[in-house]
């Protein structure tokens, strides 16, 4: 079984030889690979709506690894409990919902747990969320899918972790450290959106608090930008 780019990103970030939660699993693609390529012993795949629940049955079928992959119904994390799994999996989903199931789990600040995301968009809101609460960002990869940059990263909950991060870090996470291509890409989009915000505030001469955070934050991401040709983004 093969997976995308941007899902086979995710299942590397996955820890080998535990039980992986895939939430919003859809067509349960990433449990069915954890599980028949051996990485991970078993799995859980659950999703809110009865479509997605029923192409998953038919891929964990597929692959005969029904008996490892248990699929439930839940709107988010509401139906799993922390003895669900070792690793929580929110691949495909944008920031702002990652955010909302986030918060509205008790049981989340696990030492022994590991959580891996995905967000189609506003990472830096997930990102932001993790960082007031007391979690670590371990690692961070960025990958192209057909043509688009998509960004994973693992994080768990390290509570004594606390170095100064500047204000940039929610917009740029670990990916200078993991730099290639696809992150050079996602961080210009990141820098370009920041800039047009600030400047678009600043000709209508609003919110100039935001606008100077903005311009603190637009030297940090500059040197990891894309350039077509010298000075041109």
């Amino acid at each position: 079984m093969k997976l995308s780019p941007r899902l086979a990103m995710v299942a590397d970030l996955v820890r080998e030889g535990v039980t992986v939660a895939d939430i919003g699993t859809d067509h349960a693609y990433l449990p069915a690979y954890l599980v028949s390529s051996g990485k991970c012993p078993a799995a859980v795949g659950s999703d809110l709506r009865d479509g997605p629940l029923m192409n998953a049955a038919a891929t964990v079928a597929l692959w005969g690894v029904a008996d490892e992959v248990r699929l439930l119904e839940s709107d988010g994390l509401d139906a799993l409990s922390a003895d669900d799994a070792d690793d929580f999996v929110f691949a495909g989903m944008g920031g702002t919902l990652i955010v909302e199931l986030l918060s509205r789990t008790p049981w989340l600040c696990d030492r022994a747990k590991r959580y891996i995301f995905q967000p189609m968009s506003h990472g830096e809101l997930v990102r932001a969320f993790l960082l007031q609460n007391g979690f670590r960002i371990l690692d961070e990869r960025a990958c192209f899918d057909e043509c688009r940059p998509y960004v994973a990263f693992s994080a768990a909950y390290e509570p004594e972790y606390r170095p100064h991060y500047r204000k940039s870090y929610i917009w740029m996470g670990e990916l200078p450290r993991h730099l290639n291509e696809a992150a050079s890409y996602y961080l210009t989009k990141q820098y370009i959106y920041l800039k047009q915000r600030a400047d678009a505030l600043e000709r209508a001469a609003l919110l100039p608090d935001e606008v100077r955070v903005i311009r603190e934050i637009l030297p940090d991401i500059e040197p990891y930008i894309r350039r077509k040709n010298k000075g041109e983004i």
